[in-house]
């Protein structure tokens, strides 16, 4: 722990989210919408070998004190690459190359590996968040220019924060996911009533060739959860990541999934897929968190080539599960290519960045208002053609 002292406040860096007793930690993470930022989850990664620095994701949290009092905290990682963001700054790190900038290491905000909004410093209630932020901000940019580090970033912000960040001086990324989100739906049926004719009819075709494959889908949360499916949702993870070869992103170990059951498991919703020959072992599951009124898809897997059980077992069980809970959103996860056509709507999220290398800032600053404009515009015409019904448009 490295610590400085501010007026009225204690700066310290630490390298291990377990030199803060959780609940002083969870104190500040508990009470926002997002559960990726709670003391269990980011230790889970640093303890399971999942986020380390041999990894790539050297842990370097700031934490600020009052007194033996924390009363702000943020979850930073120093990078020396950028995989595992979902935030794809590979051409500003070719740019950076090619003028002689040395782009990594960069310091870098969010929940490893987590492509969900709400990232943000975590300022205990009634603290000045904008005092706090300052401090925090003064802190990093201090740091990186000691250590030479290119730029800041923070990613899937809390939209909320969002303004407090520029006020500081950080400029915004513009990008989308696709997050469902609950128009008072009472039923299954209420979700498809949205949809156009054709498309509601190949939502229960998909849905119908589940069952005709003689599968049996049952979710499956907290307690209800076998010990054995936390190791079986990491085969089922590993063999999904295997299949797509580098682009398969497989950052968790068998570790992080098994820890989960014992110190997570009340946030887990596995929704698993059996056999009519085995009632005990799924063939297939997702992995979904849940936390409030919110769901976020995390990932899947079948040891079977099972026409269209993906669709189910990652967007309309849980979509079911939703309803049927007053859940009101719902993010399945990166990507976009099959969630248009199943009602999730492109949805705006920013990353916010901060460049430390004169050069870098001139460039790429005016290029990313150029490209926030193009994206809106890509959020639009996505927008544009979802196959809703046009009483419900």
């Amino acid at each position: 722990m490295v610590k400085s002292i501010q007026p009225n406040y204690n700066v310290a860096w630490i390298n291990k989210i377990s030199e803060v007793p959780q609940v002083a930690w969870d104190a500040l993470a508990m009470p926002l919408k997002t559960p990726f930022l709670e003391w269990e989850w980011l230790n889970n990664l640093e303890t399971s070998r999942s986020a380390t620095g041999q990894a790539g994701w050297l842990p370097n949290h700031l934490t600020i004190w009052r007194g033996l009092t924390l009363i702000a905290a943020a979850p930073l990682y120093i990078k020396g690459h950028s995989q595992g963001e979902f935030v794809f700054d590979h051409q500003w790190a070719d740019l950076a190359q090619r003028i002689g900038v040395e782009y990594y290491p960069k310091m870098l905000g969010m929940s490893p590996f987590t492509p969900a909004e709400g990232y943000r410093f975590l300022i205990a209630p009634g603290e000045d968040e904008d005092e706090l932020t300052a401090i925090m901000v003064k802190a990093i940019d201090h740091f990186c220019d000691r250590h030479d580090i290119s730029g800041c970033h923070f990613l899937y912000v809390d939209p909320n924060w969002q303004p407090i960040l520029e006020r500081h001086g950080f400029s915004p990324w513009l990008h989308h996911s696709s997050i469902w989100q609950n128009s008072g739906f009472q039923t299954f049926d209420d979700y498809l009533a949205m949809f156009n004719a054709n498309q509601r009819r190949n939502i229960k075709r998909e849905r119908k060739a589940v069952e005709k494959a003689g599968l049996r889908l049952q979710v499956l949360t907290g307690d209800e959860i076998p010990k054995s499916f936390f190791p079986l949702m990491y085969n089922f993870y590993a063999d999904t990541c295997d299949k797509f070869g580098w682009w398969g992103s497989k950052y968790l170990t068998k570790r992080f999934f098994e820890q989960l059951q014992a110190n997570y498991r009340h946030r887990v919703v596995f929704v698993a897929a059996y056999s009519e020959y085995d009632a005990h072992q799924p063939l297939g599951m997702s992995f979904c968190l849940t936390k409030g009124e919110n769901l976020y898809g995390r990932y899947w897997g079948s040891f079977q080539e099972i026409d269209c059980l993906h669709f189910d077992v990652c967007y309309y069980a849980p979509i079911e599960w939703a309803i049927a809970r007053g859940i009101q959103t719902f993010d399945p996860g990166a990507g976009g290519r099959h969630k248009k056509r199943r009602g999730f709507p492109a949805t705006p999220n920013h990353s916010m960045h901060r460049f430390y290398n004169r050069r870098l800032t001139q460039i790429l600053i005016p290029y990313l208002k150029e490209v926030n404009e193009l994206e809106r515009q890509e959020i639009e015409a996505i927008n544009q053609n979802l196959p809703f019904n046009c009483d419900n448009s």
